[in-house]
């Protein structure tokens, strides 16, 4: 099965490399944006029920961390990690760079598999979270982006799921153009049965330990879905556009599969692989890479200056993880697109804490892989 791997090379000029993203910021809209965000006063309407509902699962989840650590047994840690990781592939690899960035194109079966597995994180249907997705990186950190940064970490955390949305986000959300997530009959059959297919996913199947690998995972998939949107925009490095928010942030690497990458992703939204070192607890693009060599993914985006390497065989992917722990440092070699930019807005990223850090980052996997088993370890400790 022949695999396609778009690229864009030779390019003299770097915003051709926008052309190519369909998902690049939108610079003109965003300083318009935040030109009349400054003008209006902001009205924030809290969801009282999602309060309640977010409320009761941290207390069950906390019932689920004793547990957790007292009583549960090592088959129940391992379908934990399992509804963990695989749910959070539905994201990932399904809703985000599948649907959400359309990175790469994926078969019948392929596609069906992303589904269900979205079914088991349980943050709201594909469409939904992909039209979200679509306005945060449109118009990031303004009114219309849905987990605004300016708005602070909390709402930009977890804070946005208990309040109204800005008018804003729906205005500039209606003008996005959606055609393709429902024409897909995956997705329409989703959304046609969110409710029965996430009970029986994300909960039913935990049944047998439902604090622990029920609530207490659930809980604790959100946390590392959200810190995407809190802690990849405020903590970290920012090796290739040092304009925006988002950085590079290694936890968030860690606990969401391959998704710590955001300085990265931002800059070049359509690389399916969302990180430049890409084989570094990247899960996401191992999956994504084991379908190619299946042949379910008969296209991948990588929209960079430079030509990536093949798509690895399938006996070369089951080796990626042994890879990913090479002791080597690595200096970045990509250019972010050239364009007028506004300054940075978030002032934590300034100075020592982001801007002004230098390309090279000699982190090494040895250094990555002690931080993951530490990491992890701290939930599922054991007494």
């Amino acid at each position: 099965m022949t695999v396609i791997t778009r690229t864009i090379t030779n390019t003299k000029k770097a915003e051709k490399v926008i052309d190519e993203q369909y998902l690049a910021a939108d610079l003109d809209e965003i300083t318009k944006l935040q030109e009349e965000d400054r003008k209006k006063p902001l009205k924030t309407v809290i969801v009282w029920r999602n309060v309640l509902i977010f409320l009761a699962l941290h207390l069950g989840a906390l019932l689920g961390v004793y547990q957790t650590i007292f009583e549960a047994k090592w088959a129940t840690l391992a379908w934990m990690f399992f509804l963990h990781v695989f749910g959070g592939f539905g994201i990932t690899a399904g809703a985000h760079r599948l649907w959400a960035h359309r990175s790469y194109k994926a078969r019948l079966p392929m596609r069906i598999f992303l589904m269900l597995l979205n079914n088991i994180a349980l943050q709201n249907d594909i469409i939904e979270w992909a039209r979200d997705h679509r306005c945060h990186h449109k118009w990031t950190d303004t009114t219309a982006d849905p987990h605004n940064t300016e708005r602070g970490f909390f709402f930009a955390h977890m804070g946005w799921l208990m309040v109204k949305k800005h008018p804003m986000v729906r205005e500039q959300g209606a003008k996005l153009d959606l055609s393709d997530l429902y024409a897909d009959p995956v997705l329409q059959f989703q959304r046609k049965n969110y409710l029965p297919l996430v009970i029986l996913s994300c909960f039913v199947s935990a049944f047998v330990a439902f604090y622990t690998a029920g609530l207490f995972r659930y809980c604790f998939t959100l946390h590392a879905t959200w810190c995407i949107n809190s802690a990849a925009h405020w903590f970290g490095f920012k090796p290739y556009d040092q304009a925006i928010s988002p950085v590079e942030n290694v936890w968030t690497t860690v606990t969401a599969v391959g998704e710590g990458g955001h300085n990265f992703h931002h800059t070049f939204p359509q690389d399916y692989r969302t990180s430049e070192y890409s084989w570094r607890l990247n899960w996401t693009r191992i999956l994504i890479d084991a379908g190619a060599a299946l042949g379910s993914v008969p296209i991948k985006e990588t929209p960079r200056r430079e030509r990536s390497s093949s798509t690895p065989t399938l006996v070369e992917t089951s080796l990626l993880l042994l890879l990913s722990f090479s002791n080597t440092g690595e200096k970045t070699n990509l250019i972010a697109p050239t364009r007028l930019q506004p300054p940075c807005p978030n002032k934590l990223l300034q100075g020592e804490f982001g801007l002004g850090r230098p390309m090279e980052r000699p982190t090494s996997g040895y250094l990555f892989f002690a931080q993951y088993f530490a990491f992890s370890a701290i939930p599922f400790a054991r007494a």
